[in-house]
């Protein structure tokens, strides 16, 4: 059976000359004045031309990807792959099929060409009969000139892409990020075999293997944000703030409420919603026990006065640079003795990651800093299996403690969550902080309901403080330091809150 015998057209069309001849008339006429070069191109002209100095004389495709179905004809919300953003300053919903082609120059260097739907005329069936990309049904695309002059590139239709990919294939090396758009992959593969690029199974080997040299290379050259970059994190992480706040002002109709998770992501979704592009990533609004599973994402459960509610969300603003940030709080406005005894330790231990945060140091030491604590602190509560001292549990041969921080410390942020994550070990786990770097300062403790190691008093109890550090020439900088940390400020935080509510 055919795709078009086993998916039946469902709209009601209109299809008469007259209604054709009617619906492109009558429309005043467009504003054609061009835009400024937004800021964010800008500063993504630089970081082409970084990597530009990386593949001199390769051809590079850097697509946008395209749109995903979420459900039948429905899709989701788009949102462009992370290096097109980068290398194009593009965010939000922009530019679905879009694809940036960097072009050796003879002399020397790239010109960067963006292929891309441009708007449709008025009189083309696209304009009213499209429900994907047609006018009426999701807005006006740019033109070719306007896209040109708001990020500073040439333009080009996209159906001229296969053309320009093509030309001289057999002369000039052609990459591509390959788990941008399976089409435009494809489409690189299938024009590497024609030109006798790749001819057998090894050459294809290698032809992908070059494709991922530019991932990573991609995904690295991000471990550093420019002036530009840091201000955009600063942005995501006091917008963040602010639907922290939100939620903590509203807590009391989410226990009200029930199913109070859901009440709690919503609310936080509202806010970064209307801050920004959205959310970063699900957040986890894990109350109780919940939070001890560390990406609980369901959010079905209730908030009940007593427990402990675990919050990990970031705003990701329009630009697409998003915050991550998880404060525990108690759910009745205070802490009880062993809460507050979980959540010290926890304290303690993130103020030992923050306080590795320099420039200098490895990221490891980071990790390394912070869970000492942890350990210290499980060895006096008398946890530790007998004869197993603090040093024999971090000895790598060991690592009984990590039964109850299981996770990693930090990961680099940026445009994505966890960023920069192709870049080859040396480079991240072992690198050398540098100025410009962000990344996550998250410690945990988390005791699940059914652990027989742990004293009754602490089952149930999971807390994670985290926070968003930015490298500093002398140190660094907390972006999210708007929120409070010590278990004394949260509680009086919450309390302030509620009596402005009253």
């Amino acid at each position: 059976m055919s795709e078009k015998q086993a998916k039946a057209e469902h709209r009601s069309r209109p299809t008469s000359q007259n209604f054709k001849d009617f619906i492109a008339t009558g429309w005043a006429p467009r504003d054609e004045t061009l835009p400024q070069l937004a800021e964010s191109s800008r500063w993504a002209a630089p970081r082409r031309d970084a990597l530009s100095a990386q593949f001199a004389g390769e051809r590079l495709v850097i697509p946008a990807g395209g749109l995903k179905v979420r459900s039948n004809d429905t899709d989701y919300v788009f949102r462009p792959h992370t290096a097109f953003a980068h290398l194009t300053g593009l965010g939000s919903d922009r530019e679905p099929d879009a694809v940036l082609v960097l072009e050796p120059l003879p002399e020397g260097g790239h010109e960067p060409v963006l292929y891309f739907m441009p708007l449709a005329p008025r009189d083309s069936e696209e304009f009213f009969a499209d429900a994907r990309v047609g006018e009426f049904w999701v807005g006006a695309r740019p033109t070719l000139e306007s896209m040109a002059a708001e990020i500073g590139v040439a333009t080009q239709p996209v159906e001229n892409l296969r053309d320009a990919l093509a030309k001289d294939a057999g002369l000039v090396p052609l990459r591509v990020v390959r788990d941008a758009d399976a089409q435009v992959s494809a489409m690189v593969d299938q024009i590497r075999s024609e030109s006798g690029l790749v001819q057998s199974v090894e050459s294809q080997e290698e032809a992908v293997e070059s494709d991922t040299a530019l991932a990573r290379a991609l995904s690295t050259m991000r471990m550093v944000k420019d002036d530009w970059e840091a201000d955009q994190m600063r942005e995501a992480c006091a917008a963040t703030a602010r639907a922290f706040e939100a939620v903590v002002a509203d807590l009391p109709e989410a226990v009200r409420r029930g199913r109070g998770e859901r009440w709690v992501e919503g609310m936080f979704g509202l806010h970064a919603r209307h801050a920004g592009n959205g959310v970063g990533y699900d957040s986890i609004c894990a109350s109780g026990d919940h939070a001890n599973t560390l990406h609980w994402i369901k959010n079905t459960g209730d908030v009940r006065p007593g427990d402990l509610i675990l919050i990990d969300a970031g705003v990701e603003i329009d630009s697409l640079f998003t915050a991550d940030v998880t404060r525990t709080l108690p759910i009745n406005g205070r802490f009880s003795d062993a809460q507050r005894r979980v959540y010290d330790a926890v304290y303690a231990a993130q103020v030992a990651g923050i306080e590795a945060c320099r420039p200098g140091n490895k990221f490891e030491d980071v990790h390394a800093a912070a869970i000492r604590v942890i350990a210290e602190h499980l060895y006096d509560w008398g946890l530790l299996p007998d004869g197993v001292d603090v040093e024999a549990t971090l000895d790598k041969e060991g690592q009984w403690h990590r039964r109850w921080m299981v996770h990693g410390t930090s990961h680099h942020l940026g445009l994505d969550v966890h960023d920069c994550t192709l870049a080859l070990r040396e480079d991240y786990m072992e690198g050398e902080l540098t100025p410009g770097m962000v990344l996550t300062v998250e410690p945990g403790l988390y005791f699940k309901a059914d652990d027989e190691l742990v004293p009754d008093e602490l089952r149930g109890i999971g807390v994670r403080i985290e926070d968003d550090i930015l490298i500093t020439a002398d140190g660094c900088e907390n972006l999210s330091a708007a929120l409070p940390r010590t278990s004394t400020d949260v509680e009086a935080w919450m309390a302030k809150l509620w009596a402005a509510q009253a």
